[in-house]
């Protein structure tokens, strides 16, 4: 487990799912609790959708089997909530814990989906539900250069941890 300067002051409050919206497209969209029988798949097919281009870290994995195992490690072992237009999955947050003390969070939203307003409420709903079931604090890592998700996380109140690298470490107190 990595260590991370938190902020002094905790984030939010955030509104647990379920939550529905209107995108900047004018779609319908609901982010909801993952639900195993009723997301599995659907999920599975937004991953092996989903654009090469934007993969970072290697996640999603590439590859229909590959997404199906990964899927299978982070999903339960944390808090997972998905975005969906109808019944087709369009986004998924995860907040995996990382050892005792903190959780990882990853985010990732279809390419046919980007720049509606989707992320933000995604991100926003995963952290809602992440204090409703009693996470306090929360890191990820973020290239540098991918300028839409850094500002997307500072926010929500994410701040800056280490610059060492060319990836950026982001650390979050939740309530």
């Amino acid at each position: 487990m990595a260590e991370y300067d938190y902020p002094e002051e905790a984030a939010g409050p955030f509104e647990a799912p379920p939550i529905e919206f209107e995108d900047r497209e004018g779609r319908s969209i609901e982010i909801r609790v993952y639900d195993e029988g009723r997301d599995f798949d659907a999920l599975c097919e937004m991953y092996d959708t989903f654009d090469p281009a934007d993969r970072a870290q290697g996640i999603p994995p590439a590859r229909e089997e590959r997404v199906r195992s990964w899927l299978d490690v982070i999903l339960g072992e944390g808090q997972d909530v998905v975005a969906a237009h109808g019944e087709r999955v369009v986004g998924h947050a995860t907040l995996v814990p990382d050892g005792d003390v903190a959780t990882e969070l990853a985010i990732f939203v279809h390419q046919d989906y980007q720049g509606a307003g989707i992320g933000s409420r995604l991100i926003r709903a995963l952290l809602g539900y992440g204090a409703r079931t009693g996470i306090e604090k929360v890191w990820l890592t973020v290239e540098r250069w991918n300028h839409p998700a850094v500002t997307l996380y500072e926010s929500v109140g994410f701040e800056s941890s280490s610059v060492e690298s060319f990836e950026l470490e982001m650390t979050l107190r939740l309530d």
